[in-house]
């Protein structure tokens, strides 16, 4: 009994402790809650009061962007969406990104070089970047550009598209972007790698082109020599059920002339309309309005002068204690 009572004691004991630390838990947070909505509401009241001040910064903010806006160059961002006809395309990339480079290290001399424009020309140039094109759920269906390559190269839902790639072009005056766009096509078909590739490509689909013709006569061929020939000696001494069937065969290469026919004709489309390392899928438009303008420098200093400001009234508003924990310690 003196065992089964002490026992009872420790799980009485156990179930105290519990609501008691339930209890001094809830009454922590509710501390925790009260002393947040203070803070809230003394730094909404201290806001209020010093409206004018805060006020007067984000003015300040909005006049240093304008000033920075007029001061700045425009800039202007478009994009090409090119189709590669070569693979593999991570290579077509990497050889755009070349001019990336030169804009970078602001080599303009290479940069105007590469694209055949005369200098002047490239000074407006700000930057060339290629980039992948993803497709999600992998439909082949474009969706997104990634801008930031960070896509996950083992993804296999959403996967980078291999016969295509986005270049973006940053420019002073975008009136120039025509003579741009023709500076990077041509940079692209002038490479002597890439060229041997697109040339082997073109020779590799006349070869199969003409391979097809030749399968299409020699089909052609076997169905009249079935039609008119073995119909014809079958008919006398079969009954229409024979001739039925024996038709019947012969029908069957209707379908597969058709099937040469329609990859024939994919392979003449290939070799007319992208007989190019690259085509162009959508040319680079007109930009609406500049990148860099007064949104873009309001973003970097309205922020800033407003919290410099707030940190000013805050240590202006409590120097009293700030003095006497100097002077303590």
């Amino acid at each position: 009994m003196s065992e089964n009572t002490t026992t009872n004691k420790d799980v009485r004991n156990d179930e105290i402790d519990l609501l008691d630390l339930f209890r001094r838990m809830g009454r922590t947070l509710g501390q925790w809650g009260n002393a947040l909505v203070t803070a809230i509401l003394i730094s909404i009241v201290f806001i209020l009061r010093r409206w004018i001040w805060l006020g007067l910064s984000i003015l300040l903010g909005i006049i240093i962007s304008m000033i920075m806006l007029s001061k700045a160059d425009s800039s202007y961002t478009s994009d090409l969406i090119l189709k590669v006809n070569i693979e593999p395309t991570d290579e077509v990339i990497t050889h755009v990104n070349r001019l990336h480079t030169y804009c970078t290290g602001l080599n303009k001399q290479n940069l105007a070089k590469a694209i055949d424009l005369p200098v002047a020309q490239t000074n407006n140039i700000l930057d060339i970047n290629a980039y992948w094109v993803i497709d999600n759920g992998n439909d082949e269906i474009p969706d997104y550009i990634d801008y930031e390559n960070n896509h996950d190269v083992y993804d296999t839902t959403n996967v980078r598209m291999e016969d295509r790639m986005d270049v973006r072009v940053r420019i002073k005056q975008p009136q120039e972007l025509s003579n741009v766009r023709e500076g990077i096509i041509n940079f692209i078909n002038k490479d002597p790698l890439l060229q041997q590739r697109n040339n082997l490509r073109l020779k590799q689909k006349k070869e199969m082109l003409s391979r097809l013709e030749l399968d299409i006569i020699q089909l052609d061929s076997l169905q009249k020599f079935k039609y008119f020939e073995e119909s014809r000696n079958l008919m006398p001494r079969t009954g229409n059920q024979m001739v039925f069937l024996q038709e019947q065969k012969t029908q069957l290469l209707y379908s597969d002339i058709y099937n040469l026919y329609e990859k024939k004709q994919k392979i003449e489309l290939e070799c007319d309309l992208y007989k190019d390392i690259v085509t162009i899928l959508s040319d680079f438009s007109i930009p609406i309005g500049r990148d860099n303008d007064v949104v873009y420098y309001a973003k970097y200093y309205v922020p800033r002068f407003f919290i410099i400001t707030l940190l000013l009234l805050i240590l202006i508003a409590n120097r009293r204690k700030i003095k006497d924990i100097y002077n303590k310690y």
